[in-house]
């Protein structure tokens, strides 16, 4: 599995509303992408939970790279290109993704995310970083109101992510929170949960 972001950094003084209604209008192209595990749409605004920036910041995970492939070279990423200008796009190999006992089965569509991303220090031995990166996800969907949490590593730059979704706001701490506009998520069932080594 791959998790993959893009960060579009808004004016201080730009409509959010703008980014609500592209969602709006075109968050359901997505519903039934082959190789989609799912795709948040996300964003956060200037003052509200913290966050210093405007920003429209879509949050995937992959179940194949293919999928993902036919995503970034097709006219859905290119139409966001023309319209924002081609954004550096991160990617992670997934150690770890979970979700919570009621997430398939009727808990109610998610609000918010939490997504915390920080360098692996040289001296951090690698298999128990996992461990502990995959220990932390289960933890997080036993938590009230997780839907799915993952973690997730860039083996270029040595970044490990944490990802999580929420039917409401996320625990207190450390990262930066999202609003959920939308979840288009046609594979999430086929997505293998636990550890992925």
């Amino acid at each position: 599995m791959h998790a993959m972001q893009y960060d579009i950094t808004l004016p201080a003084d730009y409509d959010m509303d703008v980014i609500r209604r592209r969602v709006a209008t075109k968050g359901h192209l997505l519903d039934a992408f082959s190789g989609l595990g799912f795709k948040a749409y996300l964003m956060r605004e200037r003052g509200r939970d913290g966050s210093p920036v405007n920003q429209y910041a879509p949050f995937y995970l992959w179940n194949t790279a293919h999928g993902m492939n036919s995503f970034l070279c097709g006219p859905g990423f290119q139409g966001l290109a023309d319209d924002f200008g081609r954004p550096v796009v991160r990617h992670w190999t997934t150690l770890a993704y979970e979700e919570s006992p009621g997430a398939v089965t009727g808990a109610a569509p998610p609000r918010a995310a939490l997504r915390r991303r920080e360098p692996v220090p040289a001296e951090t031995p690698l298999p128990v970083l996992a461990e502990e990166l995959a220990r932390e996800a289960a933890r997080s969907t036993r938590e009230e109101g997780a839907v799915c949490a993952l973690a997730a590593v860039d083996p270029r730059t040595w970044e490990a992510v944490r990802f999580s979704l929420w039917e409401h706001e996320p625990p207190q701490g450390p990262g930066d929170v999202f609003e959920v506009l939308h979840v288009s998520a046609p594979e999430r069932e086929g997505l293998p949960r636990g550890r992925q080594w």
